[in-house]
């Protein structure tokens, strides 16, 4: 198990997040109460496969919307509130929670990848609530990930949105600095 704390950059939000492993897996949990693109309060809950294949997420805004959705974990996901499939995330494997730092750990772990080796992956990307346009649901987001030192440093290309930053991580895979977004704070 590990614990970790992020603040947004300018250091007014704070996130708690809780990574454990399961033995045939792992979890991400955590709540945020987020200064960035207006202020939010959101718990989340990301379960994941041994292959850290994201299989099922679950995400509610205080006092807003609930999104919750599954993944086969090999590209086929399903809407348990709506109660229907999401053809459009067809093939992603990974989520990325805009609130949270902590959904980059599992594209790093997954895709093990050597020093200079890139890799593109399509996202099932969840905005924040100022980016929801109609139905909450995750949105298809082309990514790009890069090993600059194994188990350290990766650059992570956010091609959807034209957006770059280098993400130092520990031996968890947890972001420790997300320039310009997160960085992480001490427990005390």
């Amino acid at each position: 198990m590990a614990v970790v704390r992020w603040n947004d950059w300018e250091g007014h939000g704070l996130e708690h997040c809780v990574r454990i492993d399961t033995g045939n897996g792992l979890t991400l949990e955590g709540v945020v109460a987020g200064t960035r693109h207006g202020t939010y309060g959101g718990h989340y809950f990301v379960r994941a496969d041994s292959a850290f294949r994201t299989r099922e997420v679950r995400l509610e805004y205080v006092g807003g919307p609930l999104l919750h959705v599954e993944s086969d974990g090999i590209g086929k996901w399903y809407d348990v509130i709506g109660n229907r499939e999401l053809p459009n995330l067809a093939d992603c494997i990974d989520v990325d929670i805009g609130i949270t730092p902590a959904t980059n750990t599992l594209p790093i772990k997954r895709l093990n990848l050597g020093v200079g080796e890139s890799r593109d992956i399509a996202a099932a990307y969840v905005p924040l609530p100022d980016q929801i346009d109609g139905d909450f649901l995750p949105q298809r987001a082309q990514q790009r990930y890069t090993c600059l030192v194994p188990n350290q440093k990766y650059r992570y290309e956010g091609i959807f949105r034209n957006f770059k930053a280098e993400l130092e991580v520990d031996e968890y895979g947890l972001v420790i600095d997300y320039p310009d977004t997160f960085r992480r704070t001490r427990l005390k």
